[in-house]
């Protein structure tokens, strides 16, 4: 079943669209522009990260720092592990 999850997340990442992003933003309390929004899916579609991969995982905050700001990828990764604890999926995030 991990595997399967695994690739579920990979591929909404990999097919995730500036506007599901801007949309996402709102839903969940973060400013970004519709530029930022298509250089952060331009940049996950182009480099394909592996979230699982807590190496990978930091080189993803840190893009993502450089194209909104250090706040906004804090935000975002304490978001990302709250949700990964929320479902019980801490395990597959090591």
């Amino acid at each position: 079943m991990s595997i399967f999850i695994k690739e579920m997340v990979k591929a909404k990442l990999k097919n995730l669209t500036a506007g599901e992003l801007l949309q996402y933003s709102r839903q969940y309390g973060f400013d970004i522009t519709e530029k930022q929004a298509r250089e952060i899916t331009a940049y996950l579609h182009q480099n394909s990260p592996d979230p699982f991969d807590a190496d990978t995982r930091k080189r993803m905050f840190q893009q993502l720092a450089l194209i909104t700001d250090r706040e906004t990828a804090i935000q975002t990764q304490e978001l990302f592990d709250e949700i990964i604890h929320s479902y019980g999926l801490d395990h597959l995030f090591k």
